[in-house]
């Protein structure tokens, strides 16, 4: 790799010297995300235009130099890493354009901007901007659209992949591309606007996204309903989506997660209990208030010890703070979070839940349960010391078994945090080899030197599933 030559040209074009980096000092923080593993890049590049990256796509493909499109590294499944080495190419200081056009119902936004600062702005004209992963306040929208994150809407207001309307992206040979537009319907050609969604930064480089917006709901309630029985809570999920009820969100947290989240901020919550779950209803008052009638019954015929609706917003407000609160609350006893999101049917919650169970009790290892288990989209959390090799191992054991149990239920490897390098190893699994090596070649025909985001989705010859370095 010619690094000096890369260096020079890029320097070329990029005249500001603090946006081009070399210094180890500086790489190491391009080096990692929220993942597992780290790998040092050789050169790291801000940009904040499309013609940079246009040009910085060229001479990455002259010289056969990888590049790493990244945002601000939230990603749970390795996205951003820069395995070989090369060009990290960071999006997260690209803020430039954040124009809404209300009468259309949409925005027009830039790679770096965040999902809240949409939300904020979409609000200012009674409109929202409904996916809200955990991650919002501060994942860039590119990043959010590489991976399609999902969050506690989706299960009423979709993912991300559902807001977009069109694109501006940069081609891995340098060339710019524009699909979609502005209209609401558009099935001109393929549908090369899902495609780019989702693929994970190893088609394109988003450098625009014209996004939908949603009006705000009329009113909100939260409700929680409170079992002793996690599989009881899971039959109670599944039955209310199938009496016509579809919330804004419904999630769940398990015992250990409450507890965790009592010891870390504490808000009341009940520590006794196996299971709650957390509903927002959102509309017209009056439809609320049947639909509480309905939720209310349902949680009551599967044996739910309380239901109970906050009657403040602050209350509400408390209550989701207390859901978003699990994941910093769960690693003050063991340093390493390893955080899944295999999603199964709805109908197979309970079984999943069930399953989790044994596979907690199998492995003797420390599974929390909660997530957006409106959509079947869970998030079993181990809790590990990296440290302790032999319970690492188990912990991979579990991870595993983890994500058999989904496929075998009719479900996925993942619900919205994406493949990466961390569930490669698993595709074939749930694709099959021939889904496999079509998807390869549609990789192949966009990417034919290889170079953006190269050793992800995909695995390696031989490569297996670990999450240690031995």
């Amino acid at each position: 790799m010619e690094l000096q030559k890369v260096e020079s040209e890029i320097r070329k074009i990029i005249s500001d010297t603090e946006r081009v980096m070399r210094d180890p000092a500086d790489l190491v923080s391009y080096s990692y995300d929220a993942s597992f593993g780290s790998y040092m890049p050789d050169i790291a590049v801000q940009a904040i235009t499309t013609e940079e990256v246009v040009n910085i796509m060229k001479i990455a493909n002259h010289y056969k130099v990888p590049v790493y499109p990244r945002g601000q590294s939230t990603s749970l499944s390795g996205g951003p890493l820069p395995v070989q080495g090369g060009i990290v190419l960071d999006c997260s200081q690209w803020t430039s354009k954040l124009e809404v056009f209300p009468e259309d119902m949409l925005v027009v936004v830039s790679p770096g901007v965040t999902a809240k600062q949409i939300n904020d702005a979409a609000l200012k004209h009674g409109l929202i901007y409904p996916p809200d992963p955990s991650s919002m306040n501060i994942a860039t929208i590119g990043g959010n659209l590489a991976e399609n994150s999902g969050g506690p809407k989706g299960l009423k207001y979709g993912v991300t992949k559902d807001y977009v309307v069109g694109l501006e992206v940069v081609t891995p040979e340098g060339d710019i591309m524009r699909t979609g537009g502005k209209t609401i319907k558009n099935v001109t050609g393929y549908d090369v606007t899902n495609l780019i969604v989702g693929s994970e930064g190893t088609l394109a480089v988003i450098t625009e996204a014209t996004l939908r917006l949603y009006p705000k709901p009329q009113a909100t309630v939260t409700l929680m309903a409170l079992f002793d029985n996690l599989i009881d809570s899971g039959h109670s999920i599944s039955n209310i989506l199938s009496a016509g009820i579809i919330p804004a969100k419904l999630e769940i947290m398990d015992q250990a997660s409450i507890q965790a989240v009592e010891e870390y901020q504490p808000t009341g919550l009940p520590i006794d209990v196996e299971a709650m779950i957390l509903i927002e209803l959102d509309g017209h008052p009056v439809a609320i208030e049947q639909e509480i009638e309905v939720v209310r019954n349902v949680c009551t015929k599967y044996n739910a010890r309380k239901v109970e609706i906050a009657k403040t917003e602050e209350k509400a407000l408390a209550l989701w703070k207390a859901r978003k609160l699990v994941s910093p609350a769960i690693v003050r006893n063991k340093p390493t979070k390893i955080s899944e999101d295999a999603t199964v049917p709805r109908s197979k919650i309970p079984e999943m839940f069930s399953r989790l169970k044994e596979i907690r009790q199998k492995y003797d290892v420390e599974l929390v349960i909660f997530g957006h288990a409106g959509d079947g989209n869970l998030h079993p959390n181990i809790i590990a010391d990296a440290n302790d090799l032999e319970e690492m191992k188990r912990v991979e054991k579990a991870v595993t078994e983890i994500f058999e149990a989904a496929i075998e239920l009719g479900g996925t490897l993942s619900g919205e945090h994406g493949i990466g390098t961390l569930k490669a190893p698993f595709l074939e699994m749930e694709l099959g080899e021939v889904g496999v090596d079509m998807m390869k070649r549609i990789k192949q025909a966009w990417d034919p030197n290889n170079i953006l985001n190269p050793g992800k989705i995909f695995a390696e010859k031989g490569q297996q599933f670990s999450l240690t370095n031995d």
